[in-house]
């Protein structure tokens, strides 16, 4: 048996890298998939997803998206809030405008996920909520100060939820990917992704496919007695 036959899943930023294959894999697992994203994207390698654009800061469209899910399968098993963008200014640099658009998207985006299916979840009893903050949500370097106040703020908001809800059948843990090769990371200048890397005990950069395994296990029921936790896949980065 696939490891999530029958369940129902949401994906946000999923239009390419982590949340792209964690959408692919999912559907592969026997899981149907809702994969979200407020960009174009190219046709998904796996069947059984459905694409929605969507803006992970809007309350409106969050409604619109839990609401037609629900409709058409009356459920929502698992919830990935993967979207998330980057800033690199310090404070001193950073503007407000460039401030409010990075927690719209990372802190704001999970936090109107999670209000929306949670009262769902609690009504089936069951549910697994996957935030994705980053090694940047438990350590920092220099400058990027937005994305790291907001990946932070994912770290605990997952813990508040899990115990908030610990007996209610739901699940919520936070993924901490270190440096890995994706859209986002291949634009960034040279010098920092070499510096990063250069870090990483493991010698190289991850892969979205190793973040989206780790994904698996935490929607699957493999990960019954887990929750509140920090699942960490950074080559060794956080180990020092």
């Amino acid at each position: 048996m696939k490891r999530l036959d029958g369940k129902i899943a949401i994906v946000t930023g999923a239009g390419r890298g982590i949340g792209r294959s964690t959408a692919e894999l999912f559907a592969r697992e026997g899981a149907v998939v809702y994969a979200t994203a407020r960009s174009a994207h190219e046709e998904y390698d796996a069947e059984g997803i459905e694409y929605r654009s969507h803006d992970a800061g809007d309350e409106a469209g969050w409604h619109e998206l839990v609401a037609e899910v629900l409709e058409r399968h009356g459920r929502i098993d698992v919830l990935v809030n993967n979207a998330g963008i980057i800033e690199y200014d310090p404070v001193d640099a950073l503007s407000l405008e460039a401030w409010n658009r990075v927690v719209a998207v990372n802190q704001t985006g999970v936090f109107l996920g999670m209000r929306e299916v949670i009262p769902h979840m609690i009504t089936q009893g069951a549910g697994s909520i996957i935030n994705v903050s980053s090694i940047w949500g438990n350590a920092a370097v220099g400058g990027a100060h937005a994305y790291h106040a907001t990946k932070g703020a994912v770290r605990n908001m997952s813990k508040n939820a899990a115990i908030t809800y610990a007996t209610t059948g739901i699940r919520v843990n936070s993924l901490h990917p270190g440096f890995i090769w994706t859209p986002l990371t291949e634009n960034q200048a040279p010098e920092v992704n070499e510096y990063v890397v250069g870090q990483t005990p493991m010698g190289r950069a991850g892969n979205p496919e190793e973040i989206a395994n780790g994904a698996l296990f935490l929607a699957s029921d493999e990960s019954s007695f887990m929750t509140g936790a920090e699942l960490v896949i950074d080559g060794g980065y956080l180990a020092q």
